[in-house]
Parts: C-alpha cells; sequence; structure tokens
C-alpha cells in the first residue's frame, strides 16, 4: 500500500518515511499522534460548537470531517448525506476527500472506504495531510516554507538561547526548553526561564503545556510523560504542535501591521470628515447670508421724501464697502477649502465629496449670482430716484410760488368784477370805469400764460408721482375754477359798461395813455421779479454759463425800462399840472387804473433789489459746477490709471499658470510676491472709494472724463482678487499631488507642455475635443464608452472641460500606493482573530484609545448566525469607509 502527500507545491516537503513504514508505525508514536491530532481537531471544531473523542470512530460518517474541513478553509462544502447508511458515509467521506484534493493536494491510496470502516492508520494519514495542507504548506519564513520554513522559524526565536539547539521535529524537543524558549521570545511574563533547568525535561514540559493552553489557547496535544519516555518522540505529533505555537505568535505581528494600517486610514478619514464638516458649515452661513441679502435689495418701493432715500443709498454704500467684501473672501476660501479636500480624497483613494442637497459649489455660484443680479440694478435705481425726489421738489416749489402769486393777484378781483359802481356814475367816470375795465381785461390775458404754468406743473406732478399731489391738485382746480368765474364776470361787466358806454363821451386821454403805458410796465415788473425769484437747478458749467448769459440779456434792457419807467412817471406829472392848471375835480385819481406811480416806483426798486440777489446766487451756483467738475477730473485721474492696472495684473497673473518658468515652488513664490503687491495696491482703492463717495454726495450722475466707474473697478478688484488666490490654490495641489505622487519636476513640465499644447483657446482649460486629441497623441486607443468613462474621471462635475489638476491626477494615478477597503477588511479580521466580527475589547486591545472609541462608536451590531453578545460588524465599516455612506 503506498500512499503519499503531493500538492501544487508538492516540494516543500520531502517526506522522511514513506506512508507503508508508517503503517509500522511505532505504538508509542501512534499514541502521541491519536492525542495530538485529536486535541488539534478539537481545537477547530470548538469554533462550531462541538468536537471529537475517538478520531477514528468520530470522523466514520464523514459529517464532523466535512465540518473540520469547513472551519480550517472558511469555505463551505457541498451539502452533506444526512442518511445513516454506509453509502451516504461513504459520500460524505468522498465529499471530504474531494475538497482536499481541490486544494492541489493529490491523494494516494487513501479510500473513503477505509475512513468508515474506522481504520486508524488511514484516518491519521487523512489528518495528517489536512495539517500539512492547512496548518504547515502555507508557513513561510525567509525563502522557505512548510516543513523547513517551520524549523527554520524555530530555530531564529530560539537563537538568543544557548541551552536550545532545533535541528529537527523529534529529539530536540525532548528536555522542553525549546517548547519554552519560544513561549518566553514571544511572552517573557508568563515563565521564568532563568529557573529552568536542562535536567529536568518533565517540568519544563509540563510548564510549556500549561502555559500554552492558559494563556495562548493552544491545548494540551502531547503529554510530557509520553515524550520523555520514548527515545525518539513522534514527528508529526511535534510539528502538529509546533505549528499552532507558529500561527498564535505570528499573528500577533500580523495584528500590530493590520492596527497600523487601520491607524493610518481612520486618521485619513477623520481629518477629511472635518474638512467636510467646516465646508458644509461655512457654505451653510454663506447662503444663509444671501438668502437674507437678496430680498433687501430687491426691493424698488421708493421713499417719499429725499433724506429717505439719501439714506438708502448711505445703506447700500456700507453694503458694498463692509458687508460684503468678507463675504466674497468666504466665497473663495470655499472653492479652495473644496478643492483641497478633493485632492485629499483623490490622493488617499477616496471617493469624491458630495456636499448635502443644495450646498454644491455650482449651487454657491448660482446663488451668488442672483445676488449680483439684484444687486446690480440697485444702485442705479437709487440714484434715479433721487433724481425724481429732486425734481419733484423743484417742481412743487415752483408750483406754490406761481400759485401764491397768483392768488395774490386774484385777491378782491371778483368783488370788482361784480360791484355795480356805473349805474350810479357820470358820464366821465362811466368812460373812466370802461377804460379801467379794458386795463383789466388786458391784466387778465396777460396772467393766462401763469394760469397755464400752474395747471402743466400739477400734471407733472401727478405723472411723476408726488406724494401731496392730492394737496396740488385741489388748489390747482381752485385756481382754475376762479379763473374760468373771472372770465366770465369779465365779460360780463364789458358788456355792461359797452352798454353804458353811449350816455359817456368825456375821457381824460392823459389817464388813458398813463393806464395803457402803466399796465404792461406793471406786467413787466411782475414777471421780472418773478423770474429773478425763479429757482433752477443745473448739473454742468455749461447749463449755468447759459443763465448767466439770459441774466446779462436781461440786466442790458434795464436802461430801456427805465426809460418807459420815466415817461410813464412824465404822463402822471402831466395830468397833476394840468389838474392844477384847470382845477379839475378828479380828486387825484386815475379812473382807468389802479397803478399809481408809487407802486410803480416800489415795484421797481425791488426789481433792482433783486438783481445783485440773482447774480450771487448764478455765482454761488458756478463755484459749485466748477467744484463738482474738479471732483469729475479727480475721480477720473485714478480711475484710468488703476483700471489698466488690474487687467495688466489679471494678465500677468494667467501667464504665470500657463508658462512653465522654473518649479512649482519657484511659480508660487512668483505668484505670492504678486499677491503682495496686489495687497499693497489697496490704499488706492480706498482713495478712489473716498472720491467716489465726494461725487455721490454732491448728487454728480455723469462723467465725461473716464469711461470707468466706481462698479467696473470694484468688479475688477474682487476679481483680481479671486484669480490670484485660485492661481496660488491650484499650484498648491500641483505641489500637494507631485509630492503624493512622486511625480518629478521633469515629468510635470512634461505635463504642462502636452496640456499647454492642446489648450488651443489658451483658457488654461481643455475642452473634451482637445482632452481625446491629447489621449490619443499619447497612445490611448479607445472608444466613446472608454472616454466617457476617462472623462468621469477627469470631470466629476460634468463641466465639459478639464483642469491641469485633473489632467496631472489622471496622469499620475496608476501609480498611487492607495490602501483599499479589502485590506482593511482583511486587517479587522486578523484583529478579530479570524470571526466575522470583532469584540469592543479586541478593538481597545490592538488599536489606539481614541482610534478603538472611534470604530466602536460607529461600527453596526453583527448580526450573523455566529454572533455573540456585544459583536460588531467591522465588514460594512470597512466599506463604508471608501464609500459613500455617512460615517
Amino acid at each position: 500500500m503506498d500512499h503519499h502527500y503531493d500538492g501544487e507545491e508538492n516540494d516543500y516537503m520531502q517526506q522522511e518515511d514513506d506512508w507503508d513504514r508508517d503503517l509500522l508505525l511505532d505504538p508509542a508514536w501512534e499514541k502521541q499522534q491519536r492525542k495530538t491530532f485529536t486535541a488539534w481537531c478539537n481545537s477547530h471544531l470548538r469554533k462550531a460548537g462541538t468536537q471529537i473523542e475517538n478520531i477514528e470512530e468520530d470522523f466514520r460518517d464523514g459529517l464532523k470531517l466535512m465540518l473540520l474541513l469547513e472551519v480550517i478553509s472558511g469555505e463551505r462544502l457541498a451539502k452533506p448525506e444526512r442518511g445513516k447508511m454506509r453509502v451516504h458515509k461513504i459520500s460524505n467521506v468522498n465529499k471530504a476527500l474531494n475538497f482536499i484534493a481541490s486544494k492541489g493536494v493529490k491523494l494516494v491510496s487513501i479510500g473513503a472506504e477505509e475512513i468508515v470502516d474506522g481504520n486508524a492508520k488511514m484516518t491519521l494519514g487523512m489528518i495528517w495531510t489536512i495539517i500539512l495542507r492547512f496548518a504547515i504548506q502555507d508557513i513561510s519564513v525567509e525563502e522557505t516554507s512548510a516543513k523547513e520554513g517551520l524549523l527554520l522559524w524555530c530555530q531564529r526565536k530560539t537563537a538568543p538561547y544557548k541551552n536550545v539547539n532545533i535541528q529537527n521535529f523529534h529529539i530536540s524537543w525532548k528536555d522542553g526548553l525549546g517548547f519554552c524558549a519560544l513561549i518566553h521570545r514571544h511572552r517573557p511574563e508568563l515563565i521564568d526561564y532563568g529557573k529552568l533547568r536542562k535536567d529536568d525535561p518533565m517540568t519544563n514540559l509540563n510548564t510549556a503545556f500549561d502555559v500554552a493552553e492558559k494563556y495562548l489557547d493552544i491545548p494540551k496535544m502531547l503529554d510530557a510523560e509520553d515524550i520523555v519516555s520514548t527515545l525518539r518522540p513522534d514527528e508529526k505529533a511535534i510539528m502538529t504542535y509546533v505549528s499552532c505555537y507558529y500561527h498564535a505568535f505570528s499573528g500577533k505581528q500580523k495584528a500590530e501591521t493590520a492596527a497600523n494600517r487601520i491607524c493610518k486610514v481612520l486618521a485619513v478619514n477623520q481629518e477629511n470628515e472635518q474638512l467636510m464638516e467646516d465646508y458644509e458649515k461655512l457654505a451653510s452661513d454663506l447662503l444663509e447670508w444671501i438668502r437674507r441679502t437678496i430680498p433687501w435689495l430687491e426691493n424698488r418701493v421708493p421713499e417719499s421724501t429725499m433724506q429717505a432715500m439719501q439714506q438708502k443709498l448711505e445703506d447700500f454704500r456700507d453694503y458694498r464697502r463692509q458687508h460684503k467684501p468678507p463675504k466674497v473672501q468666504e466665497k473663495c476660501q470655499l472653492e479652495i477649502n473644496f478643492n483641497t479636500l478633493q485632492t485629499k480624497l483623490r490622493l488617499s483613494n477616496r471617493p469624491a465629496f458630495m456636499p448635502s442637497e443644495g450646498k454644491m459649489v455650482s449651487d454657491i455660484s448660482n446663488a451668488w449670482g442672483a445676488l449680483e443680479g439684484a444687486e446690480k440694478g440697485y444702485e442705479e435705481w437709487l440714484l434715479n430716484e433721487i433724481r425724481r425726489l429732486e425734481r419733484l421738489d423743484h417742481l412743487a416749489e415752483k408750483f406754490r410760488q406761481k400759485a401764491a402769486i397768483h392768488e395774490a393777484w386774484t385777491e378782491g378781483k371778483e368783488a370788482m368784477l361784480t360791484q355795480k359802481d356805473y349805474e350810479t356814475a357820470s358820464l366821465s367816470e362811466i368812460k373812466a370805469l370802461l377804460k379801467k375795465h379794458e386795463a383789466f381785461e388786458s391784466d387778465l390775458a396777460a396772467h393766462q400764460d401763469r394760469v397755464e404754468q400752474i395747471a402743466a406743473i400739477a400734471q407733472e406732478l401727478n405723472e411723476l408721482e408726488y406724494y401731496d399731489s392730492p394737496s396740488v391738485n385741489a388748489r390747482c382746480q381752485k385756481i382754475c375754477d376762479q379763473w374760468d368765474a373771472l372770465g366770465a364776470l369779465t365779460q360780463k361787466r364789458s358788456e355792461a359798461l359797452q352798454r353804458t358806454e353811449k350816455l359817456l363821451e368825456t375821457i381824460d386821454q392823459l389817464y388813458l395813455e398813463f393806464a395803457k403805458r402803466a399796465a404792461p410796465f406793471n406786467n413787466w415788473m411782475e414777471g421780472a421779479m418773478e423770474d429773478l425769484q425763479d429757482t433752477f437747478i443745473v448739473h454742468t458749467i455749461e447749463e449755468i454759463q447759459g443763465l448767466s448769459t439770459a441774466h446779462e440779456q436781461f440786466k442790458a434792457t434795464l436802461p430801456e425800462a427805465d426809460k418807459e419807467r420815466q415817461a410813464i412817471l412824465g404822463i402822471h406829472n402831466e395830468i397833476a399840472k394840468i389838474v392844477q392848471t384847470y382845477h379839475v375835480n378828479m380828486a387825484g385819481t386815475n379812473p382807468y387804473t389802479t397803478i399809481n406811480p408809487t407802486e410803480i416806483n416800489a415795484k421797481w426798486d425791488k426789481v433792482r433789489q433783486l438783481v445783485p440777489q440773482r447774480d450771487q446766487a448764478l455765482i454761488e451756483e458756478h463755484a459749485r459746477q466748477q467744484n463738482n467738475e474738479r471732483l469729475r477730473r479727480q475721480f477720473a485721474n485714478q480711475a484710468n490709471v488703476i483700471g489698466p492696472w488690474i487687467q495688466t495684473k489679471m494678465e500677468e497673473i494667467g501667464r504665470i499658470s500657463i508658462e512653465m518658468h522654473g518649479t512649482l515652488e519657484d511659480q508660487l513664490t512668483h505668484l505670492r510676491q504678486y499677491e503682495k503687491s496686489i495687497v499693497n495696491y489697496k490704499p488706492k482703492i480706498d482713495q478712489l472709494e473716498g472720491d467716489h463717495q465726494q461725487i455721490q454726495e454732491a448728487l454728480i450722475f455723469d462723467n465725461k472724463h473716464t469711461n470707468y466707474t466706481m462698479e467696473h473697478i470694484r468688479v475688477g478688484w474682487e476679481q483680481l482678487l479671486t484669480t490670484i488666490a485660485r492661481t496660488i490654490n491650484e499650484i498648491e495641489n500641483q505641489i500637494l499631488t507631485r509630492d503624493a505622487k512622486g511625480i518629478s519636476q521633469e515629468q510635470l513640465n512634461e505635463f504642462r507642455a502636452s496640456f499647454n499644447h492642446f489648450d488651443r483657446k489658451r483658457t488654461g482649460l481643455m475642452d473634451g475635443e482637445d482632452f481625446r486629441t491629447c489621449l490619443i497623441s499619447m497612445g490611448y486607443n479607445m472608444g466613446e464608452a472608454e472616454f466617457a468613462r476617462i472623462m468621469s474621471i477627469v470631470d466629476p462635475n460634468r463641466l465639459g472641460v478639464v483642469t491641469f489638476q485633473a489632467f496631472i491626477d489622471f496622469m499620475s494615478r496608476e501609480t498611487a500606493d492607495t490602501d483599499t477597503a479589502d485590506q482593511v477588511m482583511a486587517s479587522f479580521k486578523v484583529l478579530a482573530g479570524d470571526k466575522n466580527y470583532i469584540l469592543a475589547e479586541e478593538l481597545r486591545r490592538e488599536l489606539p484609545p481614541d482610534q478603538a472609541e472611534y470604530c466602536i462608536s460607529r461600527m453596526a451590531p453583527y448580526t450573523g448566525p455566529d454572533a455573540v453578545p456585544g459583536a460588531l460588524d467591522y465588514m460594512s465599516f470597512s466599506t463604508a469607509l471608501y464609500g459613500e455612506s455617512d460615517l
């Protein structure tokens, strides 16, 4: 009967004795093998909650044999037969033997029938084959494996012990010091090795066996008496027992390695979680501020007074100078933090960070766009409203002045027109009344323009939605109604006087001439006084110069007017002379007019008094317009320098980020110098803001000396600050990627050269077609599906463009040495002693305290069939570390 053990790597062990000779097994060796193999099988079967008592009897039905193989391999075998007949038992044993053969083991002359028949030799041979395959074959130490590897491991571990010399797996272990040395080497606190004596093998062996069973969970597989009393202990029993030492101690080293790997992974995860929390809070705060601000900017409800609108303008200036700039900074910092986090996630082989719903970078950009859209027309609306209110105030004052003058003129006119004095008057009195009435009609016609002006001003105030329009309309209606009544009364009195005129013939020509010349002159003086007191509003030097020219032309007419005044007074003097000469009983009054020389002189003096006042008002307005022109030029001189300077800096920064001059550190240094120079330029922007405030306070609404507005300068300045910060962040991320991926400066330069070559639009971005051309030029042969997969990697946000950072990530990602979820899961399995779950005390024993508690707080309870109280599910936890779950 020739049986031996072969496998795919069956050269790992050359058996010293053929199995034929093992059939002639020494009874002492058979006893040792039976005890050792039984204990070894039970050490695994207890994991399934069972054990064997008699090795050749308990494996006969094949059920516990199949269970043993499932436990030690971690795999499921075919479903066993549950019948009690011999054929069922043979079928089960064959399933077990077939499984052993499937693991690369060639079984010769071991048949299921012998096992079912309880052949002790065959059963021990089969168990030895299983021990070799699953406990010894995979041992590897310094290029040696299996038996030689296990022997070399024993020699290396016991080398420091001079009274131990391991050369084989039989007599080298008889004194027991080899077992004690292995335990002391790994767990020195368990054995006081100095007290052991080579001439006391029983004590040594029992010490080792007891300690191994109590502290190392290695069952007693040997009896000290059997080893001491046997000339040459059984080699297979010794190898089986020693292999348990190997697996017990080598597992500890694996646990340390696994713990270190887990610590590393958890540290990365904890840092990334903190960055995610920071991003979420900053994004929430910024979006809340935008949500609160937009309704304020969209409010276009006008105020009714100039003071209230001026306060709105002041509030808007505070918003643009104090409230918005820090938020611009926060938005930029948010984008920088997001990019840095995504870079770290890519470098640690984690999935990209997906912010909460509504907090994506694109959501923030959209909200910011809505804010700036609301802001865009707000200042223009404010200025238009101020201009409208200024116009309204001017028109309202003009209306009040003209209405007051007209109401003063109409005072008593109705009573005068309704009196019946002509009924008892003499002929001369009637003629005087008639002429007086003609003069009144002339005066009435002269006032028609003023009434039309009053109505036109009231109409314009209504169209401009003047807040006090009801009172204006009521006053205007009263004036118009009174004017119509005056017209009707005038017509009625005229007809009455004309009827009486035929009865009256005498008329004083001089009085009539005086009345005819005094009335228009009086109207002229009233018009002149009205014009000299009229308010004006201008916005340019040219407009005030036009008013000054008109005023000078008016002053040039005063000598002629004075001549007319002298002539009118001369007529009055002539009348007095005639009355005095001819003693005419006229009672010193002019029957044709109420105007007298005293009134003419008083009004003339008033006109002469108003002229220099008008001169002074025009001079002051001219000075104000000159100051406004100075403010315009002062602002334009600075804006025409600052605007091109900002544009130049933007272009220079763009060239630095695209051109390859020096290392990334050189480019970063250059950019930081630019950033410093830009920050140092801020006082000029502040000075320009001050000039702009003076212009707005002076109510200057245009500036022909420059095309730059303050809003242009603000937007350009904010864009410049954002661009330099983003460019510096891109270079820093390139350095981070270069260092993490081990990319040389030459490789980075080659990447940049390739990127620039295919960046045909020179925007610092490649579109999809440019990127496809670049890949083809580097030898990529791909279809649409493959290209779409690559684009999903380099453009996860589907913007249709590839940044240089994403390009170098793609070019270098194959070389990354990162952990995976499977590796972390395998590490946890080592810590768990090969169980499908792990206990809190095992985590606290193997991991640092903070990271052990981190795992315990996040691991879900394990619910598998082999669960025990307190069992934790490390598999789903490992998957979540690399997945999209929220830990």
